[in-house]
């Protein structure tokens, strides 16, 4: 088939696709409400207005306040057109994640083919609910992605100023950071440091010294005093929420999530030094990327996305481990990707979520990362 009809019929194809979903998505929503917030961020930005404010409720802005300015031109069009726009956006990297992670995986077992769909399968949960919120994970993911993907080339500069950007999406993406200082070393951290800097004094040009500053405290401010009140709710699967649910909110849950976050990160850490592989990137921020959630107090079920590529790593070396982690690795994916409301109904989708299924899937799946290192398969 010439190469014009094969590049007409994908977007034909892909065009189908989101004008389907986008139309079954009018069914249910009025709008994409988390799109909505930076967007109307980047109206009061422009304006030189206060972005964070209490009495947004739930939807407070809680991003950096470059990432505000960043999102101006969707401030350029009609409300419903920038939500198609942004919509068409997302499922377009839903495609290129998927894509680039098997561009990235090294030494891969399986067919590209197979591994597509088993992952797509695995992480179609929360590819729904990033196209139904209109979220911002699958950008932060592809960042990610692409820093592990330039470092495999050596470009470790560009590496670390992708995880710089990422920051400003999603401030959670500081979490590569060890990342970049043990494997990458001070190049990549004076880029990250570099583009950090950048990021934060941007918006000065809009606010002045003294208005930047004070916007920065009152992310700050925002996202602290927003964190405690949805600790219990059933979506989140952060360890500040899973202890709190098993034990109540207090300072033993606290002081356990916090210890828990430090073992996690500390385990990271040490599989780096511990264990040598000849391509190691791929793994290593895929161990890092399933941690994000975890490590975020205000951490989501839907932020799994950005882990995608590690739950495509596990599917492609899933015979390379022995029958007891196989069954971990087959639980940790029931308990993350399988915890739906429409396919285990309601009563027992919500004595999960009380259980912390998803964080303790989650953990699972991170420990069968690290055992994949520990035998040098990946």
């Amino acid at each position: 088939m010439p190469a014009r009809r094969v590049l007409f019929v994908r977007l034909l194809v892909f065009t189908l696709i989101v004008i389907g979903l986008y139309s079954l998505l009018r069914f249910k929503r009025d709008e994409l409400v988390d799109f909505v917030v930076p967007l109307r961020a980047a109206g009061r930005f422009l304006a030189h207005e206060p972005l964070y404010r209490p009495e947004d409720g739930h939807y407070q802005y809680k991003y950096f306040p470059t990432f505000a300015l960043a999102m101006a031109p969707f401030t350029w069009l009609p409300k419903e057109i920038a939500e198609i726009t942004w919509f068409t956006l997302t499922v377009a990297m839903s495609w290129a994640l998927l894509s680039l992670s098997l561009v990235a995986l090294p030494n891969r077992r399986l067919s590209p083919r197979t591994l597509f769909w088993i992952t797509l399968l695995l992480n179609g949960k929360f590819l729904v609910k990033e196209l139904a919120f209109g979220q911002f994970n699958l950008i932060v993911a592809l960042l990610l992605l692409g820093a592990v993907l330039v470092a495999q080339q050596g470009a470790v500069i560009w590496a670390g100023a992708l995880v710089g950007t990422a920051v400003f999406v999603k401030p959670y993406a500081l979490v590569l950071v060890p990342w970049l200082a043990w494997r990458l070393g001070v190049r990549s951290l004076v880029a990250f440091g570099v583009v950090l800097v950048i990021g934060l004094l941007l918006p000065v040009a809009f606010y002045g010294w003294q208005g930047n500053l004070t916007l920065l405290q009152e992310w700050y401010r925002t996202v602290t005093s927003t964190t405690a009140p949805n600790l219990m709710m059933p979506d989140t699967m952060s360890f500040a929420s899973m202890w709190a649910k098993w034990l109540g909110p207090g300072p033993t849950a606290s002081s356990l999530a916090l210890a828990s976050s430090v073992v996690s990160v500390a385990a990271g850490i040490f599989m780096m030094a511990r264990w040598r592989v000849d391509e190691p990137y791929y793994l290593e921020v895929g161990y890092f990327l399933v941690l994000i959630p975890l490590l975020s107090p205000q951490g989501w079920d839907y932020v799994l996305v950005i882990a995608l590529p590690l739950y495509m790593c596990l599917v492609d070396r899933f015979r390379d481990l022995s029958p007891p982690w196989q069954l971990v690795m087959l639980v940790g994916f029931l308990c993350t990707s399988f915890s739906v409301f429409d396919i285990v109904r309601r009563t027992l989708y919500m004595q999960m979520m009380q259980w912390g299924a998803v964080s303790v899937g989650a953990v699972l799946v991170a420990l069968c990362a690290i055992r994949l290192r520990s035998r040098s398969l990946a």
